[in-house]
This record gives structure tokens, sequence and C-alpha cells, in this order.
């Protein structure tokens, strides 16, 4: 038994001769219980009367009713007992000799029936197999779409199609993130090969030398940036090797003093309040996180602008002021590359992957993230975190402060 419709079919073929042959052997029981008593007392009315020798005993009359009722001499039962003896041993065996032969075709029957059931249920299951082996990274989009009536497996097939959509999506932006990760290391090679090819020819100046210098260092250092934030998305997406009591008001309020250079040379206020709130997690990762958020927040702003950092057992909230995003894209920006505004190759430009690490280091979590536009300009970017029971210390009033900033990574 090499299959599983074998397996069925010999199940429900075993089950149903089984059925047959109890219900044959009651039949034999029942029949047998009453077929000598039927006999004599059909036959005993019609057989003449007879005398008995005094040697011979007066055999028992029947016990039936309609015995009780009609007159009949020994002799007469005597015969009919015999006749009935004779002819009930004739009947069983006729009996014996078709059921046997009933049951045998009906137990071929039987195995071809469950044969054909076994291969009839089994059937949407070899569409399953036949179809997954099929599938491939060239047909992934390709579904069951079993045609069956409700069941376990129609749920099986629907589950199967919803894994086939996850599968696809994962991969289709698998491959979004690889062609944007090429087309993002390649811009600064091509930058760099042309300032080597171009800016250092025909034996240049030492004031334009030192420029190009300059131009190739901070390739670079765009190109390392790039790479570090493709790593930590990657790690993120792995989820936490490690976890830790974390004091996310401790985590922002460093961030903030980290950024104060920052923010003083943009002429950016950054306020900060926080509440005491700890979650479980990465220390390096949530510290990424929330530089990201801040980050972001000043760099896509305008002087004079104002940061507002608020951290509590709700969560994270960054709120910046800057250029007006439309809501329809504000959703994008939690992707790789994705930016509010064209690239302009600045020097410090981000690659574009600050919020896509924000959301990924949220879900290793178990949070989420998320940004709203705000009407006057600006976003609105929110973190909900799961905060550990409230940790035993002093307590004290919200970390609040004007003007901060401070060198940081990138994001």
């Amino acid at each position: 038994m090499n299959s599983e419709r074998t397996r069925l079919a010999a199940l429900y073929g075993g089950l149903l001769v089984m059925a047959g042959v109890l219900l044959l052997a009651i039949v034999y029981l029942l029949v047998s219980e009453g077929v000598y008593a039927g006999i004599v007392t059909a036959v005993a009315p019609a057989v003449p009367a007879a005398r008995l020798d005094a040697a011979t005993a007066a055999p028992a009359l029947p016990t039936t009713d309609w015995a009780r009722t009609a007159v009949l001499e020994p002799g007469q039962v005597a015969v009919a007992q015999k006749v009935g003896t004779v002819a009930g041993d004739a009947a069983l065996s006729q009996l014996l000799t078709v059921s046997g032969v009933s049951l045998a075709v009906y137990s071929a029957l039987s195995v071809a029936l469950a044969w054909w059931m076994a291969g009839r249920v089994l059937r949407p299951v070899g569409v399953i197999t036949a179809r997954a082996r099929r599938l491939s990274g060239s047909n992934l989009h390709e579904r069951l779409a079993l045609k069956a009536p409700p069941g376990e497996l129609k749920e099986l097939a629907d589950t199967f199609d919803g894994m086939l959509d996850r599968i696809q999506e994962l991969v289709a932006a698998r491959q979004r993130f690889a062609a944007n990760a090429a087309h993002e290391l390649r811009t600064p090679l091509a930058v760099q090969r042309a300032a080597a090819e171009i800016g250092l020819a025909d034996d240049p100046p030492p004031e334009k030398v030192a420029w190009i210098r300059d131009k190739l260092i901070d390739s670079a250092a765009n190109s390392e940036r790039l790479i570090e934030g493709l790593l930590l998305l990657a790690v993120s997406d792995e989820g936490l090797r490690r976890r830790e009591r974390v004091a996310l008001d401790e985590t922002t309020t460093a961030v903030a003093d980290a950024l104060a250079a920052e923010a003083e040379e943009r002429s950016i206020t950054v306020e900060v309040t926080a509440r005491p709130v700890t979650v479980e997690g990465d220390a390096v990762l949530l510290d990424h996180l929330v530089h990201n958020l801040v980050a972001n927040a000043l760099r896509h702003n305008h002087p004079g602008g104002t940061v507002r950092v608020r951290v509590g057992p709700e969560g994270l909230e960054v709120v910046n002021t800057g250029p007006v995003v439309d809501p329809a894209t504000v959703p994008l920006l939690f992707e790789p590359f994705r930016r509010a505004r064209a690239r302009r190759h600045a020097p410090g430009e981000g690659a574009g992957l600050g919020l896509s690490i924000v959301a990924s280091v949220a879900r290793a979590h178990g949070g989420v993230a998320g940004a709203s536009a705000n009407p006057g300009g600006g976003l609105t970017a929110r973190v909900a975190l799961p905060a550990d029971p409230p940790r035993t210390r002093p307590p004290g009033p919200p970390v609040s402060g004007g003007r901060r900033s401070g060198p940081g990574t990138p994001s």
C-alpha cells in the first residue's frame, strides 16, 4: 500500500465487507431459529394420521399459537417434524450458498466502489500536488483556485493560495529591493569613475585635484552609509537575536542630544518630552529607530523649523515642520529607497532607507510604525511599541529641551 488511495480503498472496502458479513450472519441466525417450527406448523395438518408404536414416545406438540388451537394427532406431528428437519436443512444450505455468492459479488462491488470513492475524495489533493510541482519563480502568479464544495480540502487549497499571495508579495518586494539597491550603489560608483576619468585627465591643477578628492570622499561616504543601512535593514528583518529592558525615554533624550550640532547648524528647534517608559528589545536597533526618525525630521525641514519629539507609554511620536507632503505618498515612504522629493545627489543626502528601517525595527519588536502628513507641511511619524511594566525609579518631571543637535549616522 504505497498510496493513500490504496489505503483508503482498503479501509472503505473492508468496512463494507464487514458490514455485509455481519448482515448475512444476522439473517442466517434469525432464519435458522424459526425455519423448523414454521415448516412443522405448515406441514402437520396435511399429514395423514398415523398410529405410533407403544415404544415410540409421543413427540412434543408445537408451541405456536396455531398449534394450541389445532387438533393434531401425535403421528401427524412426528411426520411433520421429520419433514421439517429435512426441509429446514435444505433451506439453510441453499441460504448459505446464495449468501456466499451474494457476499462475493457484494465484496467485489464494495472494493470497486471504495476505490472510486477514494479517488474522488483525493482528487483535489492530486490537483494541489500537480500545481505545486509546477510552481517556480516565473509563475508564482498562478493559483489553485480549487472548485470544490466547502470542506477541509477546499480550506487547504484556499490556505495554499493565501500562502502563495504572501510569497509572491515577498519575492516581488525582494526583487524591487535588489533592483533599487543595485541602482543606488551604481550611482556613487558612476560619480567616482567620472570624477577620476574626467577630473584627473590632462594633469589638473592642485585645486581641482583637491576638489575631486573631496568629491570622491563624499561619494565613498554615501556608499558606506547606504551599505550600513542595507545591513541594518537585513538584520532587523531577521528579528531580534537578543532582548533586554531598554529605557526608551533615555534613548530618545540621548539621541536628541547627539543630534544637537546638526539641529543648531540647520537652525531647527528640537523639543523633547519624554515620560518614563521601558520596552523589551534590542537597544542598538531601538537607538537606530529613534535616530532615524529624529534625523529625518531634521533633514526634511526648513531653517527655523521645529521638531517635536514625544515619548511615553503610548509610544514614540516625532512631528516636524517642512514642505507639504502628499498624503497619498506617505505610506510609500516606509518602503526602501522611497523619498518624498526627487533625489538631488546632495552631500549628506540619505539613501531613502530611514523610514523602512524604522518600520522593520518596529515589526521586530512587535510594534507598528505609521505616519501622516501635516496640513501645514511636514510629517507626524508614530511608532507604537509594547511597553514593559513601569520601572521602579523616582518619578520626575518630563524631560524637555529646546535646540538640540549633534552628529549621527545618516538615515
